[in-house]
């Protein structure tokens, strides 16, 4: 099925879009397994338990979590066993999320997506901007926070 690509902006500057901006989803495999799982809940849970929002079979009860915070990010909490782009130091097992950063739960293969305009990974509105020395700097993350809202444990406070 081809990707609608009429939401990416014509002319895309930054990769500062609009909260959740970008399609955030998760590509899902296993043998012949292939599914699209959107990252639409301000957490996602993963595991072999009924209620959690993505069921995989062969899971921990919750094998992992993916939080969408306060920048706009999708941060990923492995609590089982598996691998993950990142190295972690000491009993860490959590990583910021880019456009195709892979993890594995039990035998499933997990890959994150975002389009590039909207993943703030990606500076300057993605390869759209230019790569490497070519990409001018860009503005200042906007602050998503809602007013009136105070950051929650190991949250950054952004004083300009």
């Amino acid at each position: 099925m081809a990707r609608d690509m009429s939401r990416r902006p014509a002319n895309a500057t930054t990769t500062h879009a609009e909260w959740g901006a970008g399609d955030p989803r998760l590509r899902v495999t296993r043998e012949d397994t292939r599914l699209e799982h959107p990252l639409s809940l301000d957490e996602t849970r993963i595991g072999s338990a009924p209620g959690n929002d993505l069921v995989l079979e062969g899971a921990d009860t919750v094998h992992a979590t993916i939080l969408h915070d306060d920048r706009d990010e999708y941060v990923l909490t492995l609590h089982g066993e598996g691998e993950m782009n990142a190295l972690t130091e000491g009993d860490s097992r959590t990583e910021i999320l880019r456009t195709g950063a892979r993890f594995t739960i039990a035998d499933w293969t997990l890959v994150f997506m975002r389009e590039e305009y909207a993943d703030h990974g990606r500076p300057y509105g993605g390869r759209e901007g230019g790569e490497l020395s070519d990409q001018p700097p860009q503005p200042r993350r906007p602050d998503y926070t809602v007013p009136g809202d105070e950051p929650g444990p190991g949250e950054e406070v952004n004083k300009a």
